[in-house]
This record gives structure tokens, sequence and C-alpha cells, in this order.
């Protein structure tokens, strides 16, 4: 039945596009014309006869059938790859060391616990993971793989869109209690605001004005912190407001620990969550593919992320 569909083909152009974010990018990785793309994606949702991806003229975004879809394509082509090279090279399952550096509150919020289960999964890997706010250098460090979240720099570096988020501003009722609430981005001024010690390639925060346009608030503060879990729990203490990345303290919101402020000039920007490593892509040890593979198939399904996270992308 439907001996003519390529369906590992299929499978590999979706994923290439989720990966990369776009039609566009996706072809010029696939080195196909970005019409022979989309088409090949149209025909799988027709021949599956459901919507995968939502369009729009920026973006895409991926439905709840299309989640599902994009983890079990991954999980069949890492199936289909290690058959192969089991087949052709006899290559065992990987075993060694990956080192891996990454943002210390991502890695507590949404990593640590996908950890055990990579493990199970590839017992003969070693992990070594250090969770620091500093941007390290791969190399000088030693490093496999490192988890980086916001803009990218042109540094040369491979990498792989694991999810997005976005920031929220936020303050215990606490200290909102003893200080009022802000009204306006301006009244910031007013406020304790809680700052990075190290240097941001964003130190501004970000919001809109009246009109929707994009406006940026120096923030200025008693506390400057080197770590963005030391400014969640300060916050949480009551020492100021804090604009951070959703993920963060969504469980915190949720609990009523902290709440949204100035909700209404809220930017919404995504904040990109990507996996770098150094090239050729290629030539990446297996044991390193499989460990990005397991964070973005278990990111992006939103294990251990709320709903909200979710739909951020």
């Amino acid at each position: 039945m439907l001996r003519d569909v390529n369906r590992s083909g299929e499978m590999e152009v979706f994923v290439a596009v989720v990966e990369a974010g776009s039609f566009s990018e996706a072809s010029r990785r696939l080195d196909m014309s970005p019409s022979a793309v989309s088409k090949l994606t149209s025909r799988l949702e027709a021949r599956l006869g459901t919507r995968l991806l939502n369009r729009s003229t920026r973006s895409i975004e991926l439905t709840a059938e299309g989640e599902r879809f994009y983890r079990e394509s991954l999980c069949i082509l890492e199936q289909m790859t290690a058959l192969e090279d089991g087949l052709l090279h006899e290559t065992p399952r990987p075993t060694g060391d990956v080192r891996v550096n990454m943002n210390l509150p991502f890695g507590l919020q949404c990593v640590l616990d996908l950890l055990p289960g990579f493990l199970a999964c590839y017992p003969g890997i070693r992990l070594s993971v250090d969770l620091t706010d500093q941007v390290v250098d791969l190399v000088e460090h030693h490093a496999d793989v490192a988890i980086r979240i916001g803009p990218m720099r042109d540094s040369g570096l491979l990498q792989r869109k694991l999810m997005e988020t976005h920031f929220v501003t936020v303050a215990a009722p606490s200290y909102l209690e003893s200080h009022g609430i802000p009204e306006t981005v301006n009244e910031l001024e007013k406020h304790n605001c809680l700052t990075f010690a190290f240097r941001r390639q964003t130190p501004e925060w970000k919001f809109r004005d009246e009109t929707g346009q994009p406006r940026t608030f120096a923030p200025k503060g008693n506390l400057l912190l080197g770590d963005g879990e030391s400014m969640r729990r300060l916050t949480l203490a009551g020492a100021g407001i804090a604009q951070l990345s959703l993920f963060q303290v969504q469980e915190d919101l949720a609990a009523g620990k902290l709440v949204p402020v100035l909700e209404r000039f809220a930017a919404q920007e995504p904040q990109t969550v990507h996996a770098v490593f150094m090239g050729p892509n290629r030539y990446m040890p297996q044991r390193v593919r499989v460990f990005i593979d397991y964070l973005a198939a278990n990111l992006r399904s939103g294990r251990h992320i709320g709903r909200d996270m979710r739909s951020a992308r």
C-alpha cells in the first residue's frame, strides 16, 4: 500500500522544517527549492489528513498533531540511522563522555529532570554537566555542546533550535504591597530593579509602548547578581522587580509566589533556545548527536515545561 510514497523522505523534510523554523532555511539545509519543501510538507499533511504546521508570514508553529509527529519522526529516523550504521559499520550503541554547558536556570528548570531518562536509554554515555550563566568558549572548556538562550553571535558554531520562551516581568506580592504596583514602564524608575553583574547582549528590558511599538528600559537597583537562579530567589524574597524567562518562574506564577507586572506592555518577543556545537555536523560524534536529539524531542514535547511555554513557540 502506498508504495510510491517515500515516507522517510517526507519525515526528513518535515523534521528539517521544524528545526530550521522556516521553509526557506530548511530548503537551504536540504539543498532543495523552497517550493519543493513546501509541496512535500503539504503532501504529507494531505496524506495524513491533518494539519501539522500553522503557517504565518513570519513563522511556523507546530500543531498538537505536528508535535507528536515530530517526536515520533525523530525516533524513527534515529532508529533507521542506527540500523544502517549497525549493518554497514557494525557501530555499537554510543559510548563515551558528553560534556555539556548550559544556562543555570534553564538547566535546573528544564533539563536536569530529563537526564535520568537519557542515561537509561544510553547507559554507555557519561554526562559531565556544567551549569553557569556565563557564555563559555567551547574549545577552552572542552565542551561538546552548549545550551544558549537568546540572540546567537556569529561565532562559527553550528546550532540547532530546541524551543522558544519569552521574558516576563515579575515581583513578589510582598514587594508590591510595600512599594506599590507600577502602572507604566516609566514608573519602574521608582522601583528597585534586579540586574545582572555580567555583561549581557541585551542588558535593557524589552517592552511595548501604548501604541504597540517596541521600547526598552534600563533597569537600576541595589542588587547585581551573577546568575538567574539567584535573581529568582531574591525576587521571591521581595528584594525587587525582575525580568526573567517564563520557564524559570512559571511554577512560581502558578503558585502565586510571584505575580506579573506591566503585562499590557509585555514585548512577547520569542526567546530562542539553541544547542550549539562545533562542526561540521556530519562528523558529530554519535554520543553528542543522540544527546541533542533527545533534548530536542523532549523539550519540544513540552515535558517538564508548562502549557504557556509550549504556546510560546
